[in-house]
């Protein structure tokens, strides 16, 4: 099954897809947005983290099983398309692309906000494009590079949270940067209890939990480029559910019982006030640090997979040809300049209208999410209806609690897209998202695809 595509290159180790894997699920959704679902849900918010998590993880093993029988580039738009039709594929493959498209100028603004901690004085939209360059230009030399840079970026990202969950549970058990007493875990329950705003809290806090989670099918991509996907892939995904435990679930663990939850957020990032208790008086230039590299990081993840999902869709001849040229060094050049001038675009919305950026596109991205996720749990139901008893048995890695946790899966995920449609911050996205879908089977219409594909499917 592993030919390599012509053009991409099998460059990518296993070490560079484990960190990938860990560093695309730990974004700036923790360290940024998990202050703004505490005051949602309170100390409950583990719990909002947990679900969220269980259900990435069988959308995870969904895409792995078709990843490890089939490793592409174009993943599951390529899957979409083979399972459910060449519109399915077309429509998840560009809205893949516009979800990255609108999550990276995300990460964009939000390395503007935090050089701005540092250089108040220079304007945002400079820092801004400086991020874009150095980023795409990351992109440009080779995948190989792409994955070294993910891999020390995730590092960072992974040494700051546990040192802080070490620190953190000195502070619990031991009394640590608290004239050691104890200070134990009675902020879980203290103050309102562990549900504060009931099961309504709850349930407001999951679209932004579920934000946080974007990013983790980008495995699925990088299959195409993984020297030994049959053993990179299952290993990434399967660690998938305990390092979301231990990062998240950790994390707010010790953070929710060292502060009481409704001063959290409110003084700036609750990591940073973590540190500053442990004595670390340059806490807030560390973590600044972190959570810059955390938003390079997925920049630099946004722009390798809208340069993949372009290529891809070229393939498919669902965008225009000169797409899937890949330059001498194995990457997908025009791909990748074409995408990088559209987030030129988010430059100058950060030079526009600075405030409002990250709440509109963190909504729109959480559509484009839901939207992949749900495709990639149809395709995966299809694609195993269309398999023999044989070829099912001889299935490498295969889905559990198949189809019952797809169904109920899918169930969550409507509930989330009716969460966000209930809400007026994030009511956004579901008139964006819908658009930008008409806007595509429009043009599929239009520009005669459907009429080709047709025909090509009929010969």
């Amino acid at each position: 099954m592993h030919h390599s595509q012509p053009g991409l290159k099998r460059s990518l180790s296993e070490r560079h897809i484990r960190l990938m894997a860990l560093g695309t699920a730990i974004g700036v959704g923790l360290f940024l947005g998990s202050g703004d679902a505490i005051q949602m849900a309170g100390p409950a918010i583990m719990l909002a983290y947990l679900l969220g998590g269980f259900v990435v993880f069988v959308i995870m093993r969904a895409l792995g099983e078709m990843a490890v029988h089939n490793p592409v580039a174009g993943s599951f738009s390529r899957y979409a398309q083979e399972a459910l039709g060449p519109l399915a594929g077309y429509l998840t493959g560009w809205t893949y692309w516009f979800l990255w498209m609108v999550t990276c100028i995300a990460e964009i603004t939000a390395v503007a906000i935090y050089m701005g901690v540092w250089f108040p004085e220079v304007p945002r939209w400079i820092w801004a494009l400086a991020a874009l360059s150095m980023m795409g230009a990351v992109n440009l030399v080779a995948v190989k590079a792409y994955g070294e840079f993910e891999f020390w970026f995730a590092l960072i990202k992974v040494v700051a949270i546990i040192v802080m969950i070490i620190g953190g549970l000195g502070m619990i058990v031991f009394g640590l940067g608290n004239d050691g007493v104890p200070i134990g875990i009675g902020n879980l329950w203290r103050h309102g209890g562990f549900f504060p705003n009931g099961a309504q809290g709850l349930l407001t806090s999951l679209q932004m939990v579920m934000f946080a989670y974007i990013g983790v099918e980008l495995i699925g991509l990088a299959a195409g480029e993984a020297a030994k996907p049959e053993k990179s892939i299952p290993g990434a995904i399967n660690s998938v559910l305990w390092r979301i435990l231990i990062f998240y679930v950790g994390a707010l663990f010790v953070i929710l019982s060292i502060y009481p939850w409704h001063q959290i957020g409110a003084s700036g990032s609750p990591f940073v006030t973590t540190f500053e208790r442990l004595g670390l008086k340059s806490a807030a230039g560390i973590i600044n640090f972190v959570v810059l590299t955390a938003a390079l990081s997925s920049c630099n993840g946004g722009i390798f997979s809208t340069g993949r999902m372009l290529y891809n869709l070229a393939q498919q001849n669902q965008a225009p040809g000169a797409f899937s040229r890949t330059a001498p060094n194995g990457v997908p050049r025009l791909a990748l300049l074409v995408s990088i001038g559209i987030l030129l675009f988010g430059v100058l919305l950060n030079y526009l209208v600075p405030g409002k950026v990250f709440v509109w596109v963190t909504s729109i991205a959480t559509f484009g999410g839901i939207w992949t996720w749900i495709m990639i749990l149809l395709t995966q139901m299809k694609f195993r209806r269309n398999l023999s008893p044989a070829e099912r048995s001889r299935l490498a890695f295969r889905m559990p609690w198949w189809p019952y946790a797809s169904w109920l899966t899918l169930a969550f995920l409507a509930l989330v897209i009716g969460l966000m449609g209930y809400f007026p911050d994030t009511r956004i996205a579901l008139i964006v998202g819908p658009g930008w879908l008409l806007l595509l089977i429009a043009f599929y219409y239009g520009l005669g695809l459907a009429r080709r594909d047709a025909a090509a499917s009929a010969s």
